[in-house]
């Protein structure tokens, strides 16, 4: 494949053509480099004659030469395992195209390694980290642009926040504008339950039944329906914790078959998990927003030298031209990848890493310019996605290399089909617009796909997305609608529930694994008796009068038993200043992992979801309860009322709801728990100290606002409506 030529950087700023201390030091890691690729690639090495000498490096670096930085992640995450062959194949066309190539990589945090220890109060702050890493690198090496090999959980919109903040600060001193384009890693096919594992498992849950264990026989057998991933053996631990202790299997078994699942769940090139979780839903959002060039947006396997050179030969249109810059992508684009992140089902980590990104960026945004556009225009649900039908990302991946769907593309073209408005003039790294791009209508059309399509044409129902939420005790909250089935949406819409209260998610997560939970909530009675039956009369009227008269344990079963009996778990004390803000996907998967707790309770944190999380999941409420947040001051037995289409949680006056009226109220609250609230900070204070000082989330904004460094937040100031370049043909 011809090469194509990269033009010198227009700018007069040229660190290495006075100084001569990086000619003297650079050229020896750039040889190396691209020795160690031609090494790598063997018979696949489809390069010209090497004539990287030192010398040719030098004067490269003397002339400004595009001096392009491939950032790669680390091999401790499965996403990176074959980044040392797609950084080879980078090195070898930048080179034959006239740059200049360098390598570095940064941590990558695996969040489904750090789930429930201690570094899940590092995945968001690794973001930051990502961020100011790769600036300092980028400018301590005077480095024009980037490839990035993108990653999963908080790496993807780490590099992003980066490159357009690297960007932006450029371009004020007057120099080059930064570009980069993104490569991210392939997906990674999920695993199958071992044949004879299989047996055995299904052997277990016709026990449990026998055994008048129904419960355990129906939730192990859900987890069985799922294609093997970490995610799902989580949901596996807690069916099979409950087994061990009802005695249905034993300590040793149990251990055996958590090892069995373990060595069965990843393939062993690596990639993104196949889940449309925050890994994939980052994907689809860097998609969005015009910085993957399709070539490589959605591969089952890491990308060939051909594929590689198309999105890196795209860079020569992109390279001094302010239009293809970094930030102005982005944010010519926010309009855009907001919709197809709302359409795919995406993350609801995305809602602070799209904020972040804009702030980063210079763009004044928040979470609620955020819903401003996710609202502007009704966004229909186009993704039949499926862990359980064979519809996951990987499934999606496959109709793209067979040149059914072209991803993203095909998205886009369907959302302008059911006549939501795509900015179509935005630029991408293509080097060309959306427009451009569409223009070309082979396998476009989701119709393309006749056998288990992920994307649709006709959508699944008209709403989809992360809704956010407001309330008479917090100012802003945030559920995914997406993640939740239009019948749970109904179970738990428009309904009031007890709160049931946690201190942290190490107490959640116990409670939440008794087998015994329920009955112990009845025999404390710690939902009173009058305020059962005036959720009664609002949740199910129609049932009031055949069930008022039973004593307090039986109105309790049958509310239990019927899904009128509505429960709000509150994992507090989680928010990012208090702990790092982790991930609730434990407590959130022991609910749906347990049939019974999936139809009566819902869970409200400060804290944040994995991508994976479905369900009645609420999260990332501000203030947080470490700032005195209303949610420092709920306690179990107060009632909320959840009326989550019409995006309310309303906490609710207890005296009038006794007597039959809906009442919302919470001003009184604060002044009387005040006591309560100050022995929580103390103990939210002791707990803070668990995590290391250098990595706590202080002096950053809340999660309404990207959880970000004030000073990045303060000069974020330009208009994301009016301060864009627009498109034209160059």
């Amino acid at each position: 494949m011809m090469s194509v030529q990269f033009p010198k950087i227009e700018n007069s700023i040229n660190p290495y053509k006075e100084n001569v201390q990086g000619k003297a030091n650079e050229p020896i890691t750039v040889a190396g480099l691209l020795d160690r690729s031609k090494q790598i690639l063997g018979m696949e090495y489809m390069g010209s004659t090497p004539d990287w000498t030192l010398e040719e490096i030098y004067n490269r670096l003397e002339e400004n030469a595009p001096r392009i930085a491939i950032i790669g992640g680390s091999s401790d995450h499965p996403a990176h395992i074959m980044d040392f062959k797609t950084s080879a194949h980078a090195a070898i066309r930048i080179w034959e195209n006239g740059g200049v190539p360098f390598y570095f990589s940064t941590p990558v945090l695996c969040d489904g390694t750090a789930q429930n220890n201690m570094g899940m109060s590092y995945s968001l702050q690794s973001r930051n980290a990502v961020a100011q890493m790769i600036v300092n690198q980028m400018e301590a090496h005077s480095y024009h642009g980037a490839f990035v090999i993108q990653g999963c959980d908080k790496q993807p919109l780490g590099v992003v926040s980066a490159m357009v903040q690297l960007d932006r600060l450029r371009q004020s001193r007057n120099e080059a504008p930064v570009f980069t384009t993104f490569a991210p890693a392939h997906v990674l096919q999920g695993g199958t339950i071992p044949e004879d594992l299989f047996t055995e498992l299904s052997q277990l849950a016709v026990r449990a039944e026998k055994q008048q264990a129904s419960d355990i026989a129906d939730d192990l057998r859900d987890a069985m329906d799922y294609i093997l991933q970490c995610s799902s053996n989580t949901a596996f631990q807690g069916v099979l914790k409950r087994a061990q202790e009802r005695g249905l299997i034993t300590k040793e078994i149990h251990k055996d078959y958590e090892r069995r699942l373990a060595v069965a769940t990843c393939d062993g090139s690596g990639g993104v998990c196949a889940f449309n979780g925050t890994g994939n839903s980052s994907r689809h959002l860097v998609a969005g927003f015009g910085l993957v060039h399709p070539s490589l947006e959605l591969l089952t396997s890491a990308p060939n030298q051909l594929q590689v050179n198309e999105a890196i030969d795209s860079l020569a249109t992109m390279i001094n031209n302010p239009l293809f810059s970094a930030s102005n992508i982005m944010a010519s684009n926010i309009r855009n990848a907001i919709r197809i992140h709302s359409a795919s089902g995406g993350s609801t980590n995305l809602m602070m890493h799209i904020v972040a990104a804009m702030l980063y960026g210079g763009y004044k945004f928040s979470l609620w310019d955020l819903n401003e556009i996710h609202h502007a225009h009704p966004v229909p649900d186009l993704f039949n996605y499926s862990l359980t039908e064979g519809r996951n990302i990987f499934s999606l991946a496959i109709q793209c290399c067979s040149g059914d769907s072209r991803g993203m593309e095909t998205l886009f073209y369907e959302l302008m089909e059911n006549k939501v408005p795509m900015d179509v003039d935005a630029p991408t790294v293509t080097g060309t617009s959306w427009r451009e791009r569409l223009v070309r209508t082979d396998n476009l059309p989701a119709s393309n796909v006749k056998d288990n399509p992920v994307i649709l044409s006709k959508p699944r129902r008209p709403f989809s997305g992360v809704d956010v939420l407001t309330g008479n005790f917090f100012e802003s909250a945030i559920v995914k609608i997406s993640g939740m089935a239009t019948p749970q949406l109904d179970q738990f819409d428009k309904k009031a529930a007890f709160i049931l209260y946690y201190e942290n998610e190490e107490e959640a997560n116990q409670g939440l694994l008794d087998a015994q939970l329920l009955s112990k909530i009845r025999d404390t009675e710690s939902f009173s008796h009058e305020n059962m039956l005036g959720l009664l009369k609002a949740n199910a009227p129609d049932e009031y009068n055949e069930l008022k008269g039973y004593d307090y344990d039986t109105l309790f079963d049958k509310m239990v038993e019927k899904n009128i009996l509505k429960i709000v778990v509150i994992v507090s004390g989680q928010g990012p200043e208090a702990f790092g803000m982790p991930e609730m996907f434990t407590p959130m998967q022991h609910i749906n992992a347990n049939r019974k707790l999936q139809k009566i309770a819902a869970l409200i944190s400060d804290g944040r979801y994995s991508g994976v999380s479905y369900g009645a999941a609420i999260g990332h409420m501000t203030p947080e309860a470490k700032n005195e947040g209303g949610i420092l001051y709920l306690q179990t037995g107060d009632l909320l009322y959840l009326d989550l289409r019409g995006r309310e949680i309303q906490f609710i006056d207890q005296e009038p709801f006794k007597e039959g009226t809906l009442r919302f109220n919470f001003d009184y609250i604060k002044k009387q728990r005040a006591e309560l609230a100050k022995e929580r900070l103390t103990l939210i204070k002791e707990r803070q100290r668990k995590v290391a000082a250098s990595n706590r989330l202080v002096g950053h904004t809340d999660a309404a606002n990207g959880v970000v460094p004030f000073a990045v937040a303060d000069e974020a100031e330009l208009d994301y409506r009016a301060n864009l370049k627009k498109y034209e043909r160059v």
